[in-house]
């Protein structure tokens, strides 16, 4: 296609938002002139549902749970039962303690102010309240965030030898619904050790994000922690950091969580029309289902010209690939359906898997995000004329064109600058995109099955490492793996119990030894 034709499909196709400066570009998506007219019943009907979802019918019928995350942006929206009430009441509790807190009318024990926070959670209790952090964090925050993430140990040690002995003035968030997730009790449970080897009480640095009446809402009133702010069954993990999952972190850095809300309003406002090309959500949609064929059969590269917004591919991989990826569809039949999604910024990409996205396997399309503002102020020129920024959009048009070129697909969405309203905009954009999609191709975006699965098995991993300990434990002479599940009665599991003690004897915890034999596989187990 010459650049004359593509620049008339440039403007056929090109959503802008002057309100906002939203744009969306999808004019190098290689759809045909009929796709979205022969879309159009399909995208009506993913509106109607969206619609129901919004007023409040159960949209999560596997758990059965209402949807609600656009009601924390538009409390009005939400259905009878006091539910509006409690997001404004939770709201302005947020803004009242991190008011508190930056004031000094809360304080560390020691009557110093917090200077850090460190917020313990995973997936979607992690993932946006870091996302939001780097996106707009700033050299003069009041606090500065930490995260505990993950159950791995040494990165534990990591974030704790960072903090050092700062944490005498860092408040600690723990963030789970239920209470119950592992790997943020096990975080919990090493952050409460940390402050008590520095001689300091836990409680007194400690907040709960929780459900009402969860194992760790119980624990924080028992043991009078500092503050509790509430989450809801009708919040997904993944669609929930415009709740107190991540407005509080937020809020506490110094973000500006308002007008966060504010451009996630305007979005989800923008997003209810029902006229396809004036919802960039639904255009969002349609190309992917037009890319993948309504199949998962490309992957979505996310590259973002922002720094900033290193970790939004991070954030998005959780939110489409736990939302979208289903084996079964709403009737039940085997689907196997999801959109695999990666991504890192430009333009450091030009240096890294951009090689392979213009002449590998053809098995992706890209999304291009843009920031039209570089910096705040004048830059510096790097040539007569030219700017590190014009570098920066150059590289990005050039690769848009590049790809373009080989017949490589892309979408390209541009916002003005990033900012607390803008940060929220691409939340709301994308939660909405992924809403109409899944109704598109007819899968249960709410829930996560295999999550739950994986959560499972691990538990049965670690009910086996207690049976082979203990008969380890009970005997004096070394034996193999296979020797050891005979014994304990599971000769199905020889490989996980070998792996298992693999494991065991790298680490001094249990006391295990290890007699190496060759094959590795006949390697003789002893408590030491």
């Amino acid at each position: 296609m010459n650049s004359v034709s593509l620049w008339n499909r440039y403007k056929t196709h090109l959503f802008h938002d002057p309100e906002t400066g939203l744009m969306i570009d999808i004019s190098r998506m290689n759809f045909d002139d009929g796709f979205l007219a022969a879309m159009e019943p399909a995208m009506q009907k993913a509106f109607a549902e969206m619609a129901a979802l919004e007023s409040g019918v159960i949209a999560n019928p596997d758990e059965g749970r209402m949807v609600g995350h656009y009601w924390l942006r538009t409390p009005s929206l939400a259905p009878a039962g006091g539910i509006a009430s409690e997001i404004a009441d939770t709201m302005w509790k947020i803004k009242e303690f991190a008011s508190a807190v930056h004031s000094g009318k809360i304080t560390a024990p020691d009557g110093r102010p917090f200077r850090n926070i460190l917020i313990v959670g995973i997936g979607g209790s992690a993932l946006g309240p870091q996302f939001i952090a780097d996106a707009l964090g700033s050299a003069s925050d009041p606090i500065a965030p930490y995260f505990l993430d993950n159950t791995d140990p040494d990165g534990m040690d990591r974030v704790l030898s960072q903090i050092g002995p700062e944490l005498a003035t860092t408040m600690t968030v723990v963030i789970s619904k239920s209470g119950g997730t592992k790997e943020t009790r096990n975080g919990m449970i090493e952050a409460k050790a940390a402050y008590h080897r520095a001689g300091l009480y836990f409680p007194r640095f400690a907040v709960a994000v929780t459900g009402a009446g969860s194992e760790l809402d119980r624990t924080a009133t028992e043991s009078g922690w500092l503050a509790r702010f509430p989450m809801w069954d009708w919040v997904g993990g993944r669609t929930s950091v415009t709740s107190a999952v991540g407005l509080l972190p937020a809020a506490l850095q110094g973000i500006d969580i308002e007008g966060m809300m504010e451009g996630a309003r305007i979005c989800d406002a923008m997003t209810r029309h029902t006229v396809t090309t004036q919802n960039p959500a639904a255009l969002l949609a349609l190309m992917w289902h037009h890319a993948t064929g309504g199949r998962g059969s490309r992957d979505m590269v996310i590259l973002p010209y922002k720094d900033r917004l290193l970790l939004f591919s991070r954030y998005l991989q959780q939110l489409i690939m736990e939302s979208i990826g289903k084996e079964l569809d709403r009737d039940g039949n085997v689907v196997c359906q999801g959109i695999s999604v990666y991504g890192n910024k430009g333009s450091t990409d030009q240096h890294a898997y951009v090689q392979q996205l213009r002449e590998g396997v053809n098995n992706f399309f890209v999304t291009f995000v843009e920031v039209l503002l570089d910096r705040t102020g004048i830059s510096l020129p790097v040539e007569q004329g030219v700017t590190s920024g014009d570098y920066l959009a150059g590289f990005l048009q050039g690769t848009r064109t590049a790809l373009s070129d080989k017949g490589r697909e892309s979408i390209t969405i541009t916002i003005p600058e990033v900012s607390a309203r803008t940060v929220g905009m691409l939340i709301a954009l994308f939660e909405r995109a992924v809403g109409l999609y899944s109704s598109l191709i007819n899968i249960n975006a709410y829930h996560q099955p295999g999550v739950e699965a994986g959560k499972k098995a691990a538990g049965t991993v670690l009910a086996l490492q207690a049976e082979v300990i203990a008969h380890l434990s009970n005997t004096e002479t070394p034996q193999t793996a296979d020797e050891i599940a005979a014994a304990i009665g599971h000769p199905e599991a020889a490989e996980t119990i070998f792996r298992t003690l693999l494991h065991a004897v790298a680490n001094t915890d249990h006391g295990v030894g290890m007699e190496r034999a060759t094959p590795l596989t006949d390697s003789r187990f002893v408590i030491e």
